[in-house]
């Protein structure tokens, strides 16, 4: 998780110089090309996503999500956690065929979250896997070997809950590159970023970065058709992001009329289906 952070970090110290932070709190009326099943009063979407982590949130994500008949997208790897066994283990089948259940979409985050460094001469890629059997090495890989890493996740999903991934995915730390993104769109899938005042802080400094002051950016910051990104659980993060401030977040979305999809309403990603 610490590769993330220097990522985060990075990204909440631009947006807090941004203007974003006074941009006006009322959201914009929907555009014409906001989810055709979007509800009459909204007056813009908001597309919440979670990317996997330690999982120590997993249950409170989903039972907030719940109780607020929202449908989120999450992004999934094979990941360590709190329990002490691996977020795609056949221990987490009953957690994600609930969230199959209750209408949600999924993506791949790669299986052993797999950092990009670096693009390399004819497609290839360097990159480091997190966990698995050759985590923390630098590899090269060719497009036909990343393409494996995002269906590795395919294929341990449809055994654990007899469904596909929708055709998306987002690179641990959301480093992508004319590389990968060649190579994930000759087998299929679409790279998802998040929208500046939709990084969540979650894997920054608690000290720095107190949860009421990411709340506050967020409920500022946030427009129509902005995705949110999150994640399940950090290790590292003192003061954890979730249980202070994802129930807020929604509940202050709500309040200024913001309703939310997964993203395959979303107008960049219909076609993905």
């Amino acid at each position: 998780m610490r590769a993330r952070g220097k990522r985060a970090r990075a990204l909440l110290l631009g947006a807090a110089a941004a203007a974003a932070w006074a941009l006006p709190a009322c959201a914009a009326d929907a555009p014409a090309d906001a989810p055709a099943d979007a509800p009459a009063h909204c007056r813009g979407t908001i597309y919440l996503t979670f990317d996997t982590g330690s999982q120590s949130q997993a249950e409170l994500i989903a039972a907030t999500l719940k109780r607020h008949a929202i449908k989120a997208t999450f992004f999934l790897a094979n990941e360590k956690t709190v329990r002490g066994d691996w977020s795609l283990d056949p221990s987490w089948a009953a957690y994600w065929k609930a969230r199959v259940a209750e209408g949600h979409a999924f993506g791949s985050h790669t299986f052993d979250h797999v950092y990009w460094r670096a693009d390399e001469a004819g497609g290839r890629i360097r990159v480091k896997p997190q966990f698995g059997a050759d985590a923390g090495k630098v590899e090269t890989w060719s497009a036909a070997r990343y393409c494996d890493e995002l269906r590795r996740v395919d294929t341990r999903f449809m055994e654990l809950t007899g469904r596909r991934l929708d055709p998306l995915f987002r690179t641990p730390g959301g480093h992508s590159s004319p590389n990968i993104l060649a190579a994930a769109q000759a087998c299929g899938y679409r790279h998802v970023g998040w929208a500046r005042a939709g990084f969540s802080g979650d894997e920054t400094s608690s000290d720095a970065y107190p949860n009421a002051l990411l709340l506050e950016r967020a409920l500022d910051g946030l427009r129509d058709g902005d995705i949110f990104m999150a994640h399940m659980g950090i290790w590292s993060r003192k003061d954890p992001w979730a249980p202070a401030n994802l129930e807020p977040l929604i509940a202050g979305l709500e309040r200024k009329g913001f309703c939310f999809a997964t993203l395959r309403e979303h107008p960049d990603y219909r076609t993905s289906r």
